[in-house]
C-alpha cells in the first residue's frame, strides 16, 4: 500500500509540475504582448533583457553540471553541436517568435508554436527517406487543417492582413527552429547529459542575443521603465527557467506521454490568457481550429498502445 500510494503520489505531483511548466510557457507570450503594448521596446532589446536576467540562472545550472558524476569531457565536435543547438533552439526560435508576436495575437502564435513535433515527424522523414505513417498523416492533416482555420479566423478580423501574414511566418520559423534542435539534440543529451546539454545551449544562445543586440542597438536602448524590467525579469523567471526545470520534474515523476497530454493545455491556457488580459478575440472558428491542433499533436507524441499479443 506504502508503495502504491508513493507512486500515486508520484504521478500526482509529476502532473501539477507540467501543468504549472505549461503555463509558465504559454504565459511568455502574453508578456511579451504586454511590453509591446506599454512601452515603445523593440523584440531585440526585449530579447536582449530577458536573457540578461536568466544568465545567471544559466550560470548557476552550468557550474552545477560541470560536476556531476559521470560527465563525459566535452569534445570539439560536442563544442560545434551545442553552438547548433544554441543557435537554432534558444536563439532563433526565441528571435523569430519575439519578432512575430509583432504582428499577431498571442494565441494564434502559440498554436503555431505548439505544431513543431509534427515538423520534426516531417523533418525527420525527409531527411532519413522514411514514410511518414497512416497515423502521423492524418495528424499532419488535422493539425496544419486547424491552423488553417485559425488563421482564416483571425485574417477575417484583422485590419492588417500583411502583417498577420508576415508575424505567422516568422512565428512558423521559430517551430522550425526549434524542430530542428530537438532533432539534433538526442546525440549530444546522450553523450554530455541533459543538464550540461541545456545549460550550455543557453549560454552560447545568449551570446547570439547580445552579439545581435550590440550590432543593432546602442546601448542607451536598455534603459527602459521598470515595469518593461519587471515583464523581462517575469519571462526570464515565469517562462525560461521555472518550467525548463518543472518540466524535467514532470517527465522523471509521470513520464513523457503523461507530460504531453497535459502539456497540451498550453494553447487552451494561452487562448484564455490572451482573451482575459490582452482583450484578444476567441471565435468559435479559432477554437475548432485549436481542437483540431492539439488533437494532431497528441496524435504524434503519444505513443501508440498495441493490442495484448500484438
Amino acid at each position: 500500500m506504502p508503495a502504491l500510494l508513493s507512486a500515486r503520489h508520484l504521478r500526482l505531483t509529476g502532473t501539477m509540475f507540467a501543468l504549472l511548466a505549461a503555463f509558465g510557457f504559454s504565459v511568455k507570450a502574453i508578456l511579451v504582448k504586454l511590453a509591446y503594448a506599454w512601452h515603445a521596446v523593440d523584440a531585440v532589446t526585449l530579447l536582449a533583457l530577458r536573457m540578461l536576467f536568466a544568465l545567471p540562472f544559466f550560470l548557476a545550472l552550468a557550474w552545477y553540471a560541470r560536476g556531476v558524476k559521470g560527465s563525459a569531457r566535452l569534445r570539439a565536435d560536442d563544442w560545434f553541436r551545442l553552438i547548433w543547438l544554441g543557435l537554432t533552439g534558444y536563439y532563433l526560435a526565441s528571435i523569430l517568435d519575439f519578432w512575430g508576436l509583432n504582428y499577431i495575437n498571442a494565441g494564434l502564435e502559440r498554436l503555431i508554436l505548439f505544431l513543431y513535433p509534427t515538423m520534426v515527424v516531417v523533418i525527420s522523414a525527409w531527411f532519413t527517406g522514411g514514410r511518414v505513417s497512416q497515423r502521423q498523416a492524418v495528424a499532419l492533416a488535422l493539425s496544419y487543417g486547424g491552423i488553417a482555420l485559425a488563421f482564416a479566423s483571425d485574417l477575417h478580423l484583422t485590419g492588417d492582413r500583411s502583417g498577420l501574414l508576415l508575424g505567422s511566418a516568422l512565428v512558423f520559423g521559430s517551430a522550425v527552429a526549434y524542430a530542428l534542435y530537438l532533432l539534433a539534440s538526442g546525440d549530444t543529451i546522450a553523450r554530455i547529459g541533459a543538464q550540461r546539454t541545456a545549460a550550455y545551449a543557453m549560454l552560447i544562445s545568449t551570446v547570439f542575443v547580445l552579439l545581435q543586440f550590440a550590432v543593432t542597438q546602442p546601448l542607451s536602448d536598455l534603459r527602459q521603465p521598470v515595469s518593461v524590467y519587471g515583464l523581462a525579469l517575469a519571462m526570464a523567471v515565469v517562462s525560461t527557467v521555472l518550467p525548463a526545470m518543472l518540466l524535467a520534474e514532470a517527465i522523471k515523476r509521470s513520464g513523457a506521454s503523461q507530460v504531453a497530454l497535459v502539456g497540451s493545455a498550453g494553447p487552451i491556457l494561452t487562448i484564455y490568457l490572451g482573451v482575459l488580459v490582452l482583450g484578444e478575440p476567441a471565435t468559435p472558428v479559432q477554437l475548432l481550429g485549436a481542437g483540431l491542433v492539439l488533437t494532431g499533436v497528441l496524435l504524434v507524441t503519444l505513443p501508440r498502445r498495441t493490442r495484448p499479443g500484438a
